[in-house]
């Protein structure tokens, strides 16, 4: 579909459609160079949209970090719908950990998507910081039910192990700019998913 195409129809859709193209230019450009360094005119660059026209959408750049939060929500949300049609909480959670490692390339390059704009928004008070805290809550507490269908009694503390295990490779992957590290840690943790499921004394 062309711009010409979507100018053309109401302006409600025209509006949404540069709202929603601002949003991913925000999740994409926020990853690649921070919160701090990124400029309204940076994403509005991004997302060919003239940085005058931004200020109708969002006013200020606080807004559109706001709307890549909620973004990166709706991915998470999307993502877990379509881990939950796997048959099994093992196939779930080593899925998971397959999907991470097919972004290792992008985490030697920036670090982990929203663990990183996380990590930059919890030196603020601003609220933004709890927002973040809050998508981070909902993927713990979709593992920590796939560890409690398997039986586990410990699901908590294994769906936090699971998650700080993936956050600290991605960081040390991105330090060392190396994304053999995060396929090692991938393997590690698909074996270790593996043991729980053997030893449910693990």
């Amino acid at each position: 579909m062309t711009d010409s195409e979507i100018d053309a129809r109401p302006a409600v859709v025209t509006k949404q459609g540069k709202r929603e193209r601002l949003t991913a230019a925000a999740v994409r450009v926020l990853h690649e160079r921070g919160v701090e360094k990124t400029t309204l005119a940076d994403i509005a660059r991004a997302a060919d949209i003239p940085v005058g026209n931004v200020y109708y959408y969002f006013k200020t750049k606080d807004d559109l970090v706001e709307a890549a939060i909620g973004a990166h929500e709706h991915s998470l949300k999307t993502m877990i719908s379509a881990l939950d049609g796997l048959p099994t909480p093992q196939d779930r959670l080593k899925t998971l950990i397959s999907g991470w490692v097919e972004q290792r390339d992008l985490a030697a390059r920036f670090g982990c998507p929203f663990g990183t704009l996380s990590s930059e928004l919890d030196k603020r008070a601003d609220g933004l910081d709890r927002t973040a805290a809050e998508v981070m809550r909902i993927l713990i507490d979709w593992t920590e039910r796939q560890f409690r269908a398997m039986g586990r009694d410990d699901s908590r503390d294994l769906a936090v192990a699971l998650i700080a295990a993936y956050q600290g490779i991605s960081l040390i992957t991105n330090t060392l700019r190396d994304p053999e590290l995060m396929t090692r840690e991938g393997d590690r943790l698909q074996r270790w998913i593996d043991s729980l499921t053997s030893d449910p004394t693990s």
